[in-house]
């Protein structure tokens, strides 16, 4: 790193040697052509930002990360013998969902609170975020999805994100028990819902709680920009509060993709 004048200038690490990685790869050998991600799948906070200033209650609601989506990434990478790779920090050291710079990447409010460590932050103290924690986490996905196309036998990877939302916001309850979120490529989007649908006691949302038109740095970044087939699947929160919710709604998500992912268009490049 140089200053103005070209000289170099010390560079600190954010992270400590003692903090766990910036992401976790599981059943990387698996044989599916589909990659799994998750983007807000911990609420670590790394040792030196000292929890950012907040106490384990807000740390372990909605702001710090997806309650219950790692458990069904970890579950449906073992149903349907795929790669997953999730994210290692919470959303508010950065948010590997939104591109770098942006105003939402680090909150300095999430849900009306305040996070005291996301104030006042230099260029060098979110560049540190970038590069020890957002980035590892992108390349990691990159790589997998290199690996899977490199031996793919003329198919192309699928990309599957796995998210999950609040049962209520602004006083709104959320009717969806699943959200299936797409923005132009409906490969895998318009067979989910058809799936979905079919199960009368599944009430699915068509680009709700969210709209993938609006959000999903992740899925445009490696699915859109590559031509891949990609989609976000969004679970209600209130579903996943134990293991066996888990367990019932990857089965239910784990069956719908596998319908999903035999057709053969869904593994060829395709720009929308």
């Amino acid at each position: 790193m140089r200053d103005s004048v070209g000289k170099p200038t010390a560079s600190k690490r954010m992270l400590d040697p003692t903090d766990p990685p910036p992401f976790t790869v599981i059943n990387p050998d698996g044989k599916a052509s589909v990659v799994l991600v998750c983007d807000h799948a911990s609420n670590r906070i790394p040792a030196n930002l000292d929890q950012l200033g907040l106490g384990s209650v807000e740390l372990s609601q909605h702001i710090a990360w997806d309650i219950g989506a790692a458990p069904v990434a970890r579950l449906l990478a073992e149903r349907l013998d795929a790669p997953a790779v999730l994210a290692g920090y919470s959303r508010l050291v950065i948010d590997c969902n939104r591109p770098p710079g942006d105003p939402t990447s680090i909150a300095q409010v999430s849900d009306g609170i305040i996070v005291p460590g996301n104030l006042h932050l230099d260029d060098a103290a979110a560049e540190a975020r970038s590069n020890e924690v957002f980035w590892p986490y992108h390349h990691a996905i990159t790589q997998m999805l290199a690996q899977r196309w490199r031996h793919g036998n003329g198919r192309t990877p699928a990309l599957v994100a796995i998210h999950s939302f609040t049962p209520v916001l602004n006083g709104f309850r959320r009717p969806w028990q699943l959200g299936v979120l797409w923005n132009r490529d409906a490969r895998l989007a318009l067979p989910l819902l058809h799936q979905f649908r079919a199960d009368l006691e599944v009430c699915v949302g068509d680009n709700e709680p969210y709209s993938g038109r609006e959000v999903g740095f992740t899925m445009n970044a490696h699915g859109g920009a590559a031509g891949l087939s990609h989609v976000e699947i969004e679970i209600r929160q209130d579903l996943l509060v134990d293991t066996s919710g888990c367990e019932r709604w990857a089965a239910v998500i784990g069956n719908a993709l596998a319908e999903a992912l035999r057709g053969e268009s869904v593994y060829q490049v395709q720009h929308y």
